[in-house]
């Protein structure tokens, strides 16, 4: 009877992980739930950083200080300060990333705006309006979901080990794979639902804020050619930059690199 003794063990990693899993969703939905949206817009730095993190929003500072002639950007890879006032927090961290000469290269500059304090109070903004993930609530699901999908691969091998056992009547082995078929139900019926019912997180929004992003790139349209180019490099990035002296600055690699 030691089969009995690894279905015991079947049903406590079962067990163990969709509990976690159904709390963890049960806790990410009733965030999302303490958060009313009435009314509320996105700016073009709040798109930014929902679609593509604090290096999204860095990006797209100085696409829109290179358009409005503040802000030099080579094809070779070097920044250049044309006018240092900024007209917001995020624009006046640039020239200080870029120092004192005036002129740097690109990407210790996106680095650093990235880093700056003006960006991480705005994650903590939308963080606190509930529309980005939390560090911790996106790595909670994912990984109960993960320890759920370990539950059932360990069930699976506790009962091959139980039906490999030797001694053991064709009846009595019908009886182990009905019993073990339990746990592993419970364990993909879990896995089903969840990827069904769990809110779609992705890396940086979180549902509400991946609504409001449908509804600003659909509003995008109506607004001037400026604020629809800014909306589309907040929402898709570098490569929906159109000139391509821009992009190569960009994607430029010294040769040292």
């Amino acid at each position: 009877m030691l089969w009995v003794l690894l279905l015991l063990l079947a049903w406590a990693a079962a067990g163990t992980a969709c509990t976690r899993l159904c709390l963890a969703s049960v806790r990410a939905a009733a965030a999302d739930d303490t958060h009313t949206l009435h009314g509320r817009g996105l700016t073009l730095y709040e798109a930014a950083f929902l679609s593509g993190g604090p290096a999204r929003v860095a990006d797209l500072t100085l696409v829109s200080m290179a358009r409005q002639r503040r802000l030099l950007l080579a094809h070779t890879g070097w920044a250049t300060v044309v006018d240092p006032r900024g007209r917001d927090e995020m624009e006046r961290s640039v020239p200080g990333a870029i120092g004192p000469d005036g002129q740097s290269r690109i990407a210790p500059v996106r680095t650093s705006a990235a880093a700056a304090e003006s960006v991480r109070a705005l994650a903590d903004r939308l963080v606190a309006a509930g529309l980005a993930v939390p560090d911790g609530a996106r790595t909670t699901v994912a990984g109960a979901v993960r320890q759920v999908r370990s539950a059932a691969a360990a069930v699976l091998v506790l009962a091959a080990t139980a039906l490999l056992m030797p001694s053991q009547a064709q009846y009595e082995r019908a009886l182990v794979a009905v019993w073990f078929a339990l746990p592993l139900i419970l364990t993909m019926s879990c896995l089903a639902i969840a990827r069904i019912e769990v809110h779609p997180y992705t890396r940086w929004a979180s549902p509400a804020g991946q609504r409001l992003l449908s509804a600003l790139t659909r509003r995008a349209a109506t607004d001037s050619d400026d604020r629809t180019y800014l909306t589309t490099v907040a929402v898709r990035g570098i490569r929906a930059v159109g000139e391509p002296n821009l992009r190569a600055a960009f994607g430029h690699r010294g040769p040292h690199l």
